[in-house]
């Protein structure tokens, strides 16, 4: 999708109070988000997404996709006193998050799902409601900081680490960052859960949204669900390849994955280090066969130029995951990644994302291990 045009970087004006549209999930972080802005003197305008139906089934998206999600939104926004609007994005949802969702996995990789809903829907879709509703920018409850830099906006991680949430902001348009605004980004949960309790809001002590919100059980119940099941070989990389065993579905295995392996010889210590959809094998090895010095990633994304990346970069593969020193080099319309340690469990179709300290620089989809 097309992002309306903005200022080029380095040419945009810090945050005046302007008119902001506040994406509100009925959870605690965006309820304090609108109170801040508002407090801040803001004009401020609550909305909210809409990926469901209202006869969705219950499980686990109730915290931030359900018409009681909704309710809750509503009830905060009209006691901060702003507008409060439900913006339909279900066709892009389906499009974006749901319909390559189990296509990737049947190929043998693990899908991000919620780094291209954030680029082209809460980022995008959302940008462009908000334009159409006079809007000067997007708050988000994300704990990112935004930092005002010498060539424009930047994404720091959050003050919070145990919440920070620059890893699934990497593909994100560069051009929109001067309209986003972050005013979670110095703060921890603790502090937000405090000051949502000391303006007396419902949402307070309401429970944080965990995994991917169109899935109402686990992903595995959602693959046997809605995926072709295709039993295959398991094979022992670290003895020629042999057989060892039957596995119900390369989609039901993750590179690392140590137990459930369907292996005849249940006391090996084995590790899934290649999933092969073409030929419906499950490869595994020892644990220092999971270890990789490098990884190529393609789909790339910067939020600065090209010629200002440094070679010397911190990576993340998976969320959570503690930042790996890395040198970085462009080949090929992609980037290649060496780390100065072994890497365990590097996937294909997750995310490598590389910073400079705590500023996000972008990064890309694995495509290949080193």
């Amino acid at each position: 999708m097309s992002i309306l045009p903005y200022p080029a970087p380095g040419t945009e004006t810090p945050p005046e109070k302007g008119r902001v549209l506040c994406a509100m999930s009925g959870g605690v972080d965006s309820s304090l988000v609108a109170a801040l802005l508002k407090e801040q003197g803001y004009e401020v305008q609550g909305a909210m997404l809409r990926f469901w139906p209202d006869d969705r089934p219950k499980g686990a998206f109730d915290l931030c996709c359900s018409p009681d999600a909704a309710y809750d939104a509503r009830r905060i926004a009209d006691k901060v006193d702003v507008p409060f609007y439900l913006l339909d994005a279900r066709e892009q949802f389906d499009e974006v998050v749901i319909s390559p969702f189990i296509p990737t996995y049947e190929g043998g990789q693990t899908p991000n799902p919620c780094v291209w809903c954030n680029r082209e829907i809460k980022f995008g879709t959302f940008l462009h409601k908000a334009r159409r509703l006079g809007c000067d920018y997007v708050a988000t409850g994300h704990y990112v900081k935004r930092v005002a830099g010498p060539n424009g906006v930047e994404l720091h991680r959050g003050a919070d680490d145990s919440k920070d949430q620059t890893y699934f902001l990497w593909a994100l348009n560069r051009d929109i960052l001067p309209r986003l605004l972050f005013p979670l980004g110095d703060k921890t949960k603790p502090d937000v859960r405090a000051l949502a309790e000391a303006r007396g809001f419902v949402t307070a002590d309401k429970p944080s949204s965990h995994g991917l919100c169109f899935i109402t059980s686990t992903v595995k119940d959602y693959l046997k669900d809605f995926s072709t099941v295709r039993p295959g070989d398991v094979l022992d990389a670290s003895d020629g390849l042999r057989k060892v065993g039957r596995h119900s579905g390369v989609q039901f295995y993750t590179i690392g994955q140590r137990r459930g392996l369907g292996m005849y010889h249940s006391h090996l210590e084995r590790y899934v280090t290649e999933l092969r959809a073409e030929t419906n094998e499950v490869v595994v090895g020892t644990r220092e066969m999971c270890h990789w010095r490098g990884l190529r990633a393609e789909r790339v994304n910067l939020l600065l130029d090209e010629a200002k990346v440094p070679e010397r970069v911190l990576v993340q593969t998976r969320y959570r995951q503690r930042p790996a020193s890395a040198t970085l080099k462009f080949v090929d319309g992609g980037l290649e990644l060496r780390f100065d340690d072994p890497m365990f469990a590097v996937t294909l179709g997750q995310s490598a994302v590389i910073y400079d300290g705590p500023r996000l620089l972008g990064g890309g989809v694995i495509s290949d291990r080193l």
